[in-house]
């Protein structure tokens, strides 16, 4: 099984690279490269995009890596390929990301990317600390939630949300 962890000079590589060659040593999930070449992706198994930065020059990034943005969204919708997108990579999988422009992505799930703009002024963005996870009932068998429970608690580091509308 070979797991390609996108490179388009966007993405917090180094570190997920990193945690991704763990898994697959403990869990003999086969190889983890990282790649930008449209070849790779279309030979995986498994696809990772990882982003960090604003989304429409995420967005403008992956674009500019010519056949990059073809090949992941084909191995996807055509071939069924698991994808996971972290950070603004997660946010691609909207149909739009309204940071700074309004800009498209995948539009794999129906939705927007917007500034978080909480009722509660007192509350501040961006969402910066350790906070208690709140699951929802229907995620909690997610396996990639496995291990988790509601309660537990996570690093946020964010200033944009995604609302889906489907």
């Amino acid at each position: 099984m070979l797991t390609v962890l996108v490179d388009y000079d966007s993405g917090n590589l180094h570190s997920a690279h990193k945690a991704f060659e763990r898994m697959a040593r403990e869990h003999d999930a086969g190889e983890v490269i990282v790649s930008n070449r449209p070849e790779d992706v279309t030979r995986a198994d498994r696809l990772v995009l990882p982003g960090d930065g604003a989304f429409p020059a995420c967005r403008k990034a992956l674009s500019d890596h010519q056949g990059l943005f073809e090949a992941i969204s084909e191995a996807v919708t055509q071939h069924a390929r698991p994808f996971m997108g972290i950070c603004v990579g997660m946010q691609m999988l909207a149909s739009w990301g309204r940071e700074y422009q309004d800009t498209a992505g995948f539009d794999w799930i129906k939705g927007e990317v917007v500034k978080i703009s909480p009722s509660d002024k007192e509350l501040k963005v961006p969402h910066m600390g350790w906070n208690d996870l709140v699951l929802d009932h229907g995620a909690c068998g997610h396996p990639v939630l496995a291990g988790l429970s509601a309660g537990d608690h996570a690093y946020f580091v964010h200033s944009y949300q995604f609302n889906v509308t489907d």
